[in-house]
């Protein structure tokens, strides 16, 4: 894997904890603020929109400039907005800023898959996703874990300085290991021929398969942020823990996604099939397991890092599926994986905010989780149903195994 690859995972840390932050820190921003914890829960789904919207817009506007500029450009301005993020008194501007900071890190990812992915073999994009999603979960091990202990100790503003003072060297990095010109296929066709006009390239969205695969990766990122932005309160709340527990339970989550990531480069290449199928069946239920046994501490304990596992492995196989089959868009692709990625990381903590603002607990994230990987399944299965309908004939030669999603 080439360096640049992984520097860039240094740059996608420093934003993931920017993103997964706010999970150890929605209480003590509700209650400095004055909003509600429902409200101050918005700032995860205000971020995610922000991503959704910003990843293909900010793609399209920098597909020709050169890649090595535009990351570090991306890398400054979300400097800045953490800056004012940590200064301010007003939601409403923090509420901004947490927009702001969305759209500079989907310009990042946009820009950063596509260059990552054009920097490897063609059959190797699952493994460049799994280096890039590497530092997503490091952020969850160690900056999320790492911003709650801050908030503890200094306030919730404090994690926002770290995330602006972590972000300095990654811009050293981009600006050191990027190359200067436009990334190996960036703006260009699979074949080295001239650049792609970008209606052709957004023709691929009428691809039913790359539509299902979008679907799918929306729908499992949505479970996984709509419990994770109020694991905090449950951890306090519900398992009745103390909150020195919840930088701890965090860090068993960014584990977990740690090692799901892992899982699904393994396999994201050769064979998603069954990482899909079988971990999407599994993660159901354990949202439902866990919500059943939110009470107990050693449930808890467990599930925690059981569910981050399960959670990343799909998702970043489905992430990873989403770029080959985008692959008639060589610089939108990676703004196409953004936007599904974010526009579940938008609706997950948006419905877990209105179940508790609903009065039906803090255990009802969790069921709306488990509901939504149930959907996944449905969904995954009644497209499966539908090409099953319209399968070419038993003398066609089948498509390859390695590169189909459930369904899709």
């Amino acid at each position: 894997m080439p360096p640049a690859v992984h520097l860039l995972a240094l740059a996608v840390f420093a934003q993931g904890t920017s993103e997964f932050m706010l999970a150890g820190l929605v209480p003590d921003i509700a209650a400095d603020l004055g909003v509600s914890l429902s409200d101050a829960g918005l700032l995860t789904s205000a971020f995610a929109v922000g991503m959704a919207v910003g990843a293909p817009l900010m793609a399209l506007l920098c597909r020709r400039l050169p890649p090595r500029a535009t990351l570090a450009g991306f890398l400054a301005v979300f400097v800045l907005v953490h800056v004012v993020g940590a200064l301010t008194g007003s939601f409403a501007v923090l509420l901004a800023t947490r927009v702001a900071g969305a759209l500079a890190n989907a310009g990042f990812m946009a820009v950063g898959l596509t260059t990552a992915t054009a920097l490897v073999p063609a059959d190797a994009k699952g493994r460049a996703l799994s280096v890039l999603l590497g530092g997503t979960t490091l952020a969850c091990v160690a900056g999320v874990p790492g911003g709650a202990l801050l908030g503890q100790l200094w306030g919730w503003r404090a994690a926002f300085w770290a995330v602006a003072l972590v972000t300095l060297p990654a811009i050293v990095a981009v600006l050191t290991s990027v190359p200067g010109g436009a990334a190996k296929g960036a703006g260009s066709t699979a074949t080295g021929g001239p650049p792609l006009d970008a209606r052709a390239e957004l023709r691929v969205l009428r691809a039913p398969r790359l539509l299902v695969t979008l679907l799918l990766g929306a729908l499992v990122n949505g479970a996984t942020f709509c419990s994770f932005t109020f694991l905090a309160p449950v951890i306090t709340d519900v398992a009745g823990l103390g909150t020195g527990a919840v930088p701890g339970l965090l860090a068993l989550f960014g584990i977990g996604s740690f090692l799901g990531v892992r899982i699904g480069g393994r396999f994201a290449d050769t064979r998603p099939v069954p990482l899909l199928a079988g971990g999407g069946v599994v993660l159901a239920a354990g949202w439902a397991v866990f919500a059943l046994s939110a009470a107990h501490p050693v449930a808890v304990l467990v599930l925690v890092p059981v569910l981050g596992t399960l959670s990343f492995a799909v998702g970043s196989t489905l992430i990873s599926q989403v770029l080959y089959a985008a692959a008639g868009a060589p610089t939108l692709a990676g703004s196409f994986a953004t936007a599904c990625l974010n526009i579940g990381a938008a609706a997950g903590p948006w419905l877990g905010g209105v179940v508790i603002a609903a009065g039906l607990g803090l255990r009802a994230p969790l069921w709306v989780s488990a509901a939504l990987v149930t959907a996944a399944l449905l969904t995954a299965a009644g497209a499966a149903a539908a090409r099953a309908r319209t399968a070419a004939p038993p003398s066609a030669a089948p498509a390859p195994e390695g590169r189909a999603v459930p369904g899709a």
